[in-house]
């Protein structure tokens, strides 16, 4: 029966060292005041306010066991084989079960925090106790039980065990308040004493609060907080690209931005806001105009990107990527590199008349066509002024023509006067031209312009997928991102960046993803992520532990669990 339990059993990672620390210690724990109610993850009340980032995970095994049934067999096997290694990383050499001596006295909803400071950074992480006798009764039972030799010290009355600093993997504990506090610096346990006794918590952020209150959700599986100035220049610490002063000002007027997730019936839900400081000069305009291009796209469309205004979304991006280190495109290289191939500028030649709605995506071709290309790269913008808009295009035919000796043709498609680029090398073709008046369109790759000319004969707004993951609650929004996984990255078909071997086995597990944005106020913006997933109703268990625990389970205790606890 043992064995059995042993293979069903499930695990928190840091229960191991939790017990551990705490194995030769007999410890009374009082519950104490709870200094937070409402929305708010609980352990973020002993959190410094500086923390660079918390995250907190729901223990509710039914939560865990739901979350496990999502991916393919080859994602499940995965993560089992990971789950697997923590288990007896962490529990099973150290003689300990998730169930019997953990999930007794753990609490709903368990808190990582990041913290960082010029000095140093580490992790704390904060264990909710719902029932001190239980905690008490397993530290008695791990008393002398392969229990490291722990130095004890008290600060400001309270009590912390920890190893040696001759360790190799220093470990420090503390019982404060409701919470078993472990982290891997002596220093962060003191810090999270001094925030339980006063210091500013992570509650007092300004907007913090607020931000909860327009993002809540039933039973969140987790729910994530980043501190954007401090992260940032963490981040710019490792980056290669330094950051000028006025950057790193810019940072300063941004302040912080949550996620709640919930576990959906075919995936999961992000649920997210970002607000700026209350005293911040930068703010934000308050428009949710992407309307109408969710219409102009075909049923089949693989990749759609829209947006409610081309020309604000250019200039917002390049004044945050100049204060982000881990922009992936620099502005002023890709500036440079229109400039090269084309003669024209982008803030002067085109952005000027792209002040209205647009849309990049991604139309496959249809069995009827025949083209040695999968797949054709659409962009449409509704513009501002069309004799300038015009001009730009003929300006770009005539460079096609003398520097890349394209065949450019004016031609009609039904009732539309279209211009075709034809390339001399493999028939690579493209076609602009004008939707509705004031739309303008330049297709490349693959000739599907019927797909869009005059319109689609099944807007994409019809396509199950897209319905499922876009819009939602944020349906007066700025713009989108929408992508059908299994006939793009999974398929394997289309001449995209390779992703590596493990990232593909999980993304094989993914049907497909929406991301919605809206801005909620002149200092917040909101949005929403969903990512639908494959699922299986037979989970496979986790495999065998490598080694038999220390503490042989009651007589008693010898019917299955019921599935409560981490998996």
């Amino acid at each position: 029966m043992r064995s059995k339990r042993r293979r069903k059993s499930r695990f928190w990672p840091w229960g191991a060292a939790i017990l551990v620390i705490a194995g030769g210690a007999t410890a009374w724990v009082l519950l104490q005041r709870n200094l937070l109610p409402g929305d708010t993850p609980a352990g973020v009340q002993l959190v410094p306010q500086d923390a660079a980032a918390t995250v907190s995970i729901a223990t509710d095994g039914n939560q865990w066991q739901q979350a496990r049934e999502f991916g393919t067999p080859e994602t499940q096997a995965a993560v089992n084989n990971q789950l697997a290694t923590w288990r007896d990383s962490f529990l099973t050499a150290n003689g300990y079960e998730y169930e019997r001596d953990i999930q007794p006295w753990l609490g709903k909803e368990v808190t990582i925090a990041y913290l960082s400071s010029e000095q140093s950074s580490a992790v704390a992480v904060l264990l909710p106790i719902a029932k001190p006798a239980e905690l008490q009764q397993i530290f008695i039972k791990a008393n002398g039980e392969k229990s490291p030799k722990l130095v004890e010290r008290n600060y400001q009355g309270i009590q912390i065990r920890e190893t040696p600093e001759s360790s190799v993997n220093r470990l420090s504990v503390a019982v404060v308040g409701n919470f078993l506090v472990v982290t891997n610096e002596p220093k962060a346990t003191e810090r999270i004493i001094d925030t339980y006794k006063g210091a500013p918590a992570l509650t007092t952020v300004p907007g913090y609060r607020e931000a909860w209150g327009q993002i809540q959700v039933s039973q969140p599986f987790a729910r994530l907080y980043l501190n954007v100035p401090a992260a940032s220049a963490i981040a710019a610490t490792t980056s290669t690209r330094p950051l000028s002063p006025t950057s790193l000002a810019q940072l300063q007027q941004k302040q912080g931005v949550a996620v709640a997730v919930k576990l959906e019936t075919e995936g999961m839900k992000f649920k997210g806001i970002s607000w700026f400081k209350p005293n911040s000069q930068q703010k934000l305009v308050v428009e949710n105009n992407a309307k109408t291009m969710a219409s102009r796209l075909p049923e089949e469309t693989l990749v759609a990107i829209a947006g409610g205004n081309l020309q604000r979304l250019w200039q917002d991006y390049t004044q945050g990527a100049q204060a982000n280190p881990l922009s992936p495109i620099s502005p002023e290289m890709w500036k440079a590199g229109l400039k090269s191939k084309t003669g024209l500028d982008l803030e002067q030649d085109l952005l000027p008349w792209m002040a209205g709605e647009f849309s990049i995506s991604l139309i496959p071709t249809s069995p009827e066509t025949p083209s040695g290309l999968g797949a054709a790269l659409l962009f449409m913008v509704q513009t501002s002024d069309r004799r300038a808009a015009e001009t730009s295009l003929k300006q770009l035919d005539v460079v096609m023509a003398k520097e890349y000796q394209f065949q450019v043709q004016e031609t009609q498609l039904g009732d539309r006067p279209v211009v075709t680029w034809t390339s001399p090398l493999n028939g690579l073709s493209a076609t602009h031209g004008w939707l509705d008046g004031n739309v303008a369109f330049l297709l490349l790759g693959a000739p599907v312009t019927g797909a869009i000319v005059p319109k689609p004969k099944v807007p994409i707004t019809e396509n199950k997928l897209f319905q499922q993951t876009v819009g939602g609650e944020l349906s007066a929004n700025n713009g989108y991102f929408f992508i059908d996984f299994d006939k793009t990255i999974n398929a394997g078909n289309l001449a995209l960046p390779q992703l590596s071997p493990d990232l593909r086995k999980f993304a094989q597990g993914i049907r497909g993803l929406g991301v919605t944005a809206a801005i909620s106020s002149d200092r917040s913006s909101r949005f929403d992520i969903l990512v639908l997933m494959k699922k299986a109703s037979n989970v496979p268990p986790l495999p065998s532990s490598k080694s038999s625990p220390i503490f042989v389970p009651s007589p008693k205790k010898t019917a299955v669990p019921k599935k409560t606890g981490v998996p």
